[in-house]
């Protein structure tokens, strides 16, 4: 049992070493994948576990990278207004 504690601790850490050199969308792709296989994995009936988990990480990675897309663009726009500011110019 210590060995799988200690082995999800690394995977935890490695993950989060590994989204933080993602854009917006590929980490929202990443995380709504995960999250949509887990759900899928909890809501499937028995002995369908394993179909769950890959419809809910298709449907989950889809809406992730959604997310993920309207917050660059969020960021971009946001990136945009700032600059157009004349210099000099205080918030």
């Amino acid at each position: 049992m210590k060995i799988l504690s200690k082995l999800f601790i690394v995977a935890a850490v490695s993950g989060a070493f590994l989204l933080t050199s993602c854009t917006e969308t590929q980490r929202g792709a990443a995380l709504g994948a995960g999250g949509g296989a887990a759900a899928g994995a909890i809501i499937a009936k028995d002995g369908n576990e394993g179909r769950g988990a890959l419809i809910g990480a298709g449907v989950g990675a889809g809406l992730g990278a959604l997310a993920g897309k309207n917050r660059e663009q969020e960021k971009r726009i946001e990136n945009l207004e700032h600059d157009s500011h004349p210099p000099g110019y205080r918030y």
